[in-house]
């Protein structure tokens, strides 16, 4: 469905930010994609979704393709229009608006009936239905966290990019959203590549994954398998091969890199 063959993106025609990133995302499965900051997670998402235009930023080299359409070459309006929807980091809510116009704008797309996808929504996050009046600036940060969301299911994406949905939650409140994701993208049939500094919880509900540092994609492979690697359990998780609590930066970074290319 969605694929990325050796995408290089560089800022403002000088900071080369993506070198050589190649993934894809077949239709109807979740991949997460894992890093620490400045690993290039988001610059990968909005090569993909377009938003690269707003930023002074471009695909200088490589090809993105959704189901043979190649999207580098086009805007984040035309892109949205083929199914590509971007949940981005922060919770980007229109605050003054009430919960039920913030979804209405996200239908703005959607092919179906507004009412009957509004009732989807609600299916999904019956927390959002008692709050449909309120003025989502005023909503906790896991009720924005699940407007954002339900905003982008009234679009019925093709392909839905998530940037560190679990961003200051508490850990039940990201185990319940992460849930509806899941049960979002097995009923509905919807694609999902989700970014995340929380491997733990992405693991879950993904079938595969890749791990970016500096730009490029270091490792890949089923999320079993990822679980279950020392380097991701020692990084990513927190444990080390013993079983003991050990810091990122206990590790020189050349010593990971020997290890994961190696």
């Amino acid at each position: 469905m969605l694929k990325l063959n050796t995408v290089e993106v560089i800022y403002s025609d000088v900071i080369l930010i993506l070198k050589g990133v190649s993934m894809e995302v077949p239709e109807g499965k979740i991949i997460c994609l894992l890093g620490a900051n400045g690993a290039g997670k988001t610059t990968t998402l909005k090569a993909i979704s377009g938003l690269l235009y707003t930023e002074l930023g471009k695909v200088t080299d490589g090809s993105i393709y959704l189901d043979g359409q190649r999207l580098d070459d086009k805007g984040p309006v035309e892109i949205a229009k083929l199914g590509v929807i971007q949940v981005m980091e922060g919770r980007r809510l229109f605050e003054h608006l009430s919960v039920e116009e913030n979804l209405r704008l996200g239908g703005y797309l959607s092919p179906g009936d507004l009412k009957k996808e509004l009732g989807m929504v609600y299916d999904y996050f019956p927390k959002l239905k008692g709050l449909r009046n309120a003025e989502s600036g005023y909503l906790s940060g896991g009720e924005q966290q699940m407007l954002v969301v339900g905003r982008a299911m009234m679009a019925h994406p093709k392909l839905m990019l998530l940037d560190e949905p679990s961003m200051g939650l508490a850990p039940l409140l990201v185990e319940e959203i992460y849930a509806i994701v899941r049960r979002f993208n097995q009923e509905e049939k919807t694609s999902i590549l989700l970014v995340e500094q929380n491997a733990r919880a992405a693991l879950t509900i993904a079938e595969y994954g890749y791990v970016m540092e500096n730009g490029r994609v270091v490792m890949d492979g089923p999320a079993a398998r990822l679980i279950d690697n020392e380097d991701v359990r020692e990084f990513y998780l927190g444990l080390s091969e013993v079983g003991k609590k050990k810091s990122y930066r206990d590790v020189k970074h050349y010593r990971r890199r020997k290890r994961w290319l190696g």
